[in-house]
Formats: structure tokens, C-alpha cells, sequence
């Protein structure tokens, strides 16, 4: 499936509760296991989050590899809210490649379930992309240029979360994605 078509797949509405207990497509079958890269802006992270996602960097290992990016958040203590934002949004885009099927995490992006987590992670590997690249944005979230670079834009929750609970929440949620994929007992 190119990019194009899976961006216009993306693009549409929320998942319906007849969603609710559907199988993923891709469920039992081979897929290309694409690098990931988590991209998040913020300071130092918690003793108890580094735990957690070193736990499932672990848990990771046998799917994937993976990657895990800190971007400074407000790198030149700027007061004004535009300039903190651009100066994040400059250090994100420089890790994110021209090839890499780029998901912004937004609490205005679109409502996922976990199948769909584990069907976007599909079909990023049949796209042609070279890695997936999830942003996770500072306070003020993501810049104009993130928000356009995005190939899809999901939410993990309606709510704000701060940047280490979503980052916690979205490894969890790239775990249960490739048991879903792989067809093993983890979700049910």
C-alpha cells in the first residue's frame, strides 16, 4: 500500500463501537518489522519511567528494534511560548529521515484501539518506509512543520498526558501491538 493511500486511510474517523472486538488484519500473518523510533521533548525522565521503558525495550527486542530519543524541551529557556516551540520542533524534525513513516502523538489526533495500533504498525512496514517515528511534543505540543511532516496522527487518550505517561502508555501499547501481530496471548 503506497504512503498516500495509507494517509487517506488514516484521515478517517474515529473507531465505531462495532469496531469494538475486531481482529487485526494483519493478525497471524509475516509483517515487516520496521525500526521504531520514539521521539519525545521533555527533561530528565523519572527513575519510575525509565524502569518501565527499559522494561519494555526488553520486551520490544524480539520484534523490533527500537530507539529512544530525548529532545530537550525549551533547549534555550525561551519565554515566549512560539520561540520554545520552534526551537523543540528544530531538534525533532533533525531525527526524524525523509524516509521515516512519521505518527504524531496529539490529543486531538485520531482515536485508535489497540487493533488499529497493530494494523498502523503493518502497514507502515508494507509502505516502504525505512522506520516509524512516533513524536511525543513538549507542554505546548508539536510545531507546524512536525504536524505537517506526520503520516498519521493518533491520540492516546482525549486527555492532555504529560510527556512521560505517554511515552509509558505508548510502549505498552507498541508491546501489545506486536503480540496482537505476532497472534499471542498478551491481548484479549
Amino acid at each position: 500500500m503506497a504512503i498516500s493511500q495509507l494517509n487517506q486511510l488514516y484521515a478517517s474517523a474515529s473507531p465505531t463501537p462495532q469496531d469494538k472486538g475486531r481482529t487485526c488484519r494483519y493478525a497471524g500473518q509475516a509483517v515487516r518489522a520496521l525500526p521504531i523510533r520514539v521521539i519525545t521533548v521533555g527533561k530528565k525522565r523519572s527513575e519510575g519511567v525509565r524502569l518501565l521503558v527499559d522494561e519494555y525495550k526488553t520486551k520490544l527486542k524480539p520484534y523490533c528494534s527500537f530507539e529512544d530519543s530525548l529532545v530537550r524541551s525549551n533547549p534555550r529557556n525561551a519565554q515566549d511560548v512560539r520561540a520554545q516551540v520552534e526551537d523543540e520542533e528544530v531538534a525533532m524534525m533533525k531525527l526524524i529521515g525523509s524516509d521515516d513513516w512519521v505518527v504524531v502523538l496529539d490529543e486531538r489526533g485520531r482515536d485508535i484501539d489497540s487493533e488499529a495500533m497493530a494494523e498502523l504498525l503493518g502497514d507502515a512496514g508494507n509502505s516502504g518506509a525505512s522506520r516509524i517515528s512516533f513524536c511525543i511534543g513538549g507542554a505546548y505540543g508539536h510545531g507546524r512543520q512536525v504536524r505537517k511532516r506526520a503520516n498519521v496522527t493518533i491520540r492516546l487518550s482525549s486527555m492532555v498526558l504529560n510527556h512521560q505517561i505517554a511515552l509509558v502508555v505508548l510502549m505498552e501499547q507498541l508491546y501489545r501491538s506486536w503480540t496482537i501481530l505476532k497472534g499471542q496471548n498478551y491481548h484479549h
